[in-house]
């Protein structure tokens, strides 16, 4: 009997621990079947996007190599697979993105498509996160809320442009500085140096993102001081899936009897463990949002929830 109790006493205390409730949240609130939906139309909105903002851009980067490359490497770090780095496995060439010519019908046609695409993952997006903290759908004009998407959807392009030059400076910065150091640009020092200025520069990246999705997409006024927790551990969590996502994605897809769809299943697994994380930080803001006594607009509640032994 006391060893019955001693075991019930230690599951009602991991049963209050914040990562447990915060994941009992989520899958109370459809987060997995969320999830899957989201990650459907990401890859739709991917290849659109890069479809599209190749075109604008290819000579710009054509005439900047190391632009080019920057922003290659970001892709795939966003999204393993997508590129082809030259082993034949990618899903797209990049040789041939740079090549792509503007204002062709069929420019015109990846332009519609990311249009509808991109802003109906911010529009899905928004109502999966608003699902989980309990709200209802947003009640915005139509025409508005598609502007207001349409443009959010351009900034995030942006933001992904501007990661890519600062990706660039910063590895140049790092360069001049460690030559300065007298430390050779080859060796294993400096590279472990440029790698991890490159994630951290991603997590900063991640960090703005997500709490921009949270704050602005959403439409909903989370505190700073219950925002930041829940931005920071997504924002660590998909800096571990972009440095593992080779090798989390090459189990999955080496079976030989999916050769033919190994690119597109490693991708529809690779967004869904995207939008698992996004969702899933959500959930922990959610709740961290309840245990601070705050409503869903970010105003004082009535009395926080207790704890037991201070266990969060």
């Amino acid at each position: 009997m006391a060893l019955t109790t001693t075991v019930q006493a230690w599951i009602a205390r991991i049963m209050k621990l914040k990562p447990v409730r915060v994941f009992q949240h989520y899958a109370a609130h459809r987060g997995p079947l969320l999830s899957q939906g989201l990650s459907y139309q990401a890859i739709f909105a991917v290849f659109a996007a890069i479809g599209v903002g190749f075109s604008i851009l290819g000579s710009v980067l054509q005439s900047r190599p190391d632009l080019l490359d920057a922003l290659i490497r970001l892709i795939s770090a966003n999204a393993p697979g997508l590129i082809d780095d030259g082993s034949g496995e990618g899903a797209i060439d990049p040789d041939q993105l740079v090549q792509s010519v503007p204002f062709t019908l069929t420019g015109a046609i990846a332009l519609a498509l990311l249009l509808f695409t991109a802003t109906g993952w911010l529009s899905s997006g928004r109502e999966a996160v608003r699902a989980l903290f309990d709200l209802p759908s947003a009640t915005l004009n139509p025409v508005l809320a598609w502007l207001k998407d349409l443009g959010l959807a351009l900034a995030f392009g942006a933001a992904l442009l501007l990661s890519a030059s600062l990706s660039v400076v910063s590895t140049t910065a790092t360069a001049g500085f460690l030559d300065g150091l007298g430390v050779e640009a080859e060796s294993a020092a400096a590279r472990l140096v440029t790698t991890v200025v490159g994630i951290l520069l991603m997590l900063v990246l991640d960090v703005a993102i997500m709490a921009a999705f949270f704050r602005i997409v959403s439409g909903i006024r989370i505190p700073f001081r219950v925002l930041w927790q829940g931005v920071v551990i997504g924002a660590v969590a998909l800096g571990v899936l972009k440095v593992l996502g080779s090798s989390l994605l090459g189990g999955a897809t080496s079976n030989p009897l999916l050769a033919s769809f190994a690119v597109i299943i490693g991708l529809l697994i690779w967004f869904t463990l995207i939008c698992q994380v996004i969702l899933l930080s959500a959930a922990w803001i959610a709740v961290s949002a309840t245990d601070a006594g705050l409503d869903l607009h970010g105003k004082p509640a009535a009395t926080p929830p207790a704890t037991v032994g201070g266990a969060q």
